[in-house]
């Protein structure tokens, strides 16, 4: 019998959008193989659940298969009403419902894990990326932070993995800054003197205080790359607002969830409001976003525009999951570059205008995703070599 119980998996990961590319694929051939699946209604079926429950699925299954054998050179496939359509319905149901509390603990409470492989070419190695950064102290001075090196100071704590500060003196004058910078292949979170949680993407730096001047305006800046912010309310700081500045652009915010991308070799800034408020300004030009909206500074001519997008998609990331949604072969081989730190080509340029859509777990095994861009013929073929990659 087919493997019901992995394509009832597959399912649910599409219901929830956490796909793999290589998953979405796998579901796709299933799809084309019984096209009756797709058009099966899960919340239909499980108000019969008691009656499917009966049924032999070895025996349903095996009179699917013969079934769709005598029709599958048929080029358009009609759905009917025989009995062997409800057999079909019941065998995922049943799978579906056998492996749902399992799932809700595997696919939602636990990041997607997978055993990398190791690509020996010049004694180099790719790997997904990891919790990494340097600190840059008020002195100039540099601490490396990363799983194993732990640091402490008067306020600041941090477990190699993260980094928490602590108010410090409220009534100080004075404010000294750090910063925090993510190299290509990190991430890291930090979470400021005033309670703001702050989640950087690889290739990423920002500059902060080390501790907020009480009643005074919260200001940090985004100095390149990506970030996903959870402001502290300004209720709780004596109204003090907090803003975010970056290349030609201010962010105020007011107790709120964002997402700011401004990469260095980039010529937009993206703002993504996820809940609350928030007012963009750059020159003259000053908007505000409601949840769900995306903002588009384009530096050339420094116009902004403004659009509705899928949220979860804009800032996956910080979930270990990278979704692309009408993106471009290019777009998404940027993202890869920064997270697995390798250099990335294209030795037909026509390959970069490609566009598809789908989800990759951060954990996943360079060659896993090679692969399966390649199972979608959008390329050719690719070659390893040490830390580059060429696309054909």
């Amino acid at each position: 019998m087919n493997d019901i119980f992995h394509i009832s998996k597959l399912l649910i990961k599409k219901r929830l959008k956490i796909l793999t590319l290589s998953e979405e694929l796998q579901l796709k051939k299933f799809n084309k193989q019984y096209p009756f699946s797709k058009n099966i209604k899960i919340e239909d079926l499980v108000d019969n659940i008691d009656d499917y429950a009966a049924i032999n699925k070895e025996k349903a299954w095996e009179s699917i298969q013969k079934k769709s054998q005598k029709i599958k050179d048929k080029t358009v496939f009609k759905i009917s009403n025989k009995k062997w359509y409800q057999y079909a319905a019941a065998a995922l149901i049943i799978g579906i419902l056998a492996t749902a509390y399992l799932l809700k603990e595997t696919l939602i409470n636990k990041p997607i894990e997978n055993t990398p492989i190791i690509v020996k070419q010049d004694v180099k190695v790719i790997l997904p990326g990891s919790d990494k950064a340097t600190l840059t102290l008020e002195d100039g001075s540099v601490v490396i932070l990363e799983k194993g090196n732990d640091y402490q100071s008067q306020n600041v704590n941090s477990n190699g993995q993260q980094i928490v500060y602590k108010a410090g003196d409220k009534k100080t004058s004075e404010i000294a800054f750090n910063y925090l910078t993510i190299p290509r292949g990190g991430q890291f979170f930090i979470k400021l003197s005033d309670g703001t949680q702050v989640w950087l993407n690889s290739e990423s730096q920002l500059k902060y205080p080390i501790t907020f001047i009480e009643g005074k305006a919260r200001v940090v800046e985004l100095v390149y790359g990506e970030a996903y912010f959870d402001v502290s309310p300004s209720t709780e700081h004596q109204g003090a607002e907090f803003k975010v500045f970056n290349r030609s652009q201010e962010v105020e915010v007011l107790g709120t969830e964002f997402n700011i991308k401004a990469y260095k070799d980039e010529t937009n800034i993206y703002t993504t409001l996820v809940e609350g408020e928030v007012a963009i300004s750059s020159g003259s030009q000053y908007n505000k976003l409601i949840p769900g909206q995306q903002s588009n500074l384009n530096l050339g001519n420094q116009s902004i525009t403004i659009a509705k997008v899928d949220v979860n998609a804009e800032t996956s990331w910080r979930n270990g999951i990278f979704s692309f949604r009408g993106k471009s072969l290019k777009e998404i081989m940027k993202v890869i570059s920064r997270w697995y730190d390798v250099d990335v080509a294209f030795e037909n340029e026509k390959l970069e205008d490609i566009t598809f859509k789908g989800v990759l777990g951060k954990n996943q095994d360079i060659k896993e995703i090679l692969e399966t861009i390649k199972s979608l013929s959008v390329i050719k073929t690719y070659e390893i070599n040490g830390k580059q990659i060429i696309l054909k």
